[in-house]
């Protein structure tokens, strides 16, 4: 999707980086670049970890102030920033949140669907037969997106409302998989 993205904005009429020295469009290609592969849960782990590392920073530090000294303080940041908003589903209201889960579990469903046709072990979570989607959705919440928002939150702001809406929507699936283990 970058690279189309890329492709577009080096046609003449659509150059939105046209003011822009080589220099300053290389770099702001290279964050592009940096900032889109942030949103690879295979970077959840060492993203979660380097927040982790910022807010104890801050607090031994006994400031309000992040060290944003170096291109890599800011990437960190910024790349946490994208990861956050990547994984914010389960704290939008539960409309939104139930359609783009159900949107990611047909998702997650057409990639099992293909692995069964090639005769290839599915993927976890992407058998439609034994997917528990609400179980799914719990562990999400519980394991990857509280961990990382809390983190968030303890560095950047106060946002009492982010984690209302995560348990008030943790409830809904955990309540959804218990009915369905009746």
């Amino acid at each position: 999707h970058l690279a189309v993205a890329f492709k577009i904005a080096s046609q003449k009429d659509s150059d939105v980086f046209h003011g822009l020295s080589r220099k300053n469009r290389n770099a702001v290609r290279k964050i592009m670049i940096d900032l889109v592969l942030a949103t690879d849960m295979s970077k959840h782990m060492s993203l979660l970890a380097d927040l982790k590392t910022k807010v104890e920073a801050k607090k031994v530090c006994g400031t309000n102030m992040l060290s944003l000294d170096s291109y890599v303080d800011k990437m960190q940041i910024l790349q946490n920033m994208v990861h956050c908003a990547d994984l914010s589903n389960p704290s939008k209201p539960l409309n939104l949140y139930k359609e783009w889960a159900d949107r990611l579990m047909e998702e997650f469903f057409r990639q099992g669907d293909s692995e069964k046709e090639r005769g290839v072990d599915v993927s976890p979570m992407c058998c439609r037969e034994t997917a528990i989607v609400a179980k799914n959705q719990v562990s999400f919440i519980d394991f990857i997106v509280l961990p990382l928002m809390e983190a968030w939150v303890d560095l950047m702001c106060d946002a009492e409302e982010i984690f209302e809406t995560l348990q008030a929507n943790r409830k809904y699936f955990s309540d959804l998989a218990a009915e369905k283990e009746q």
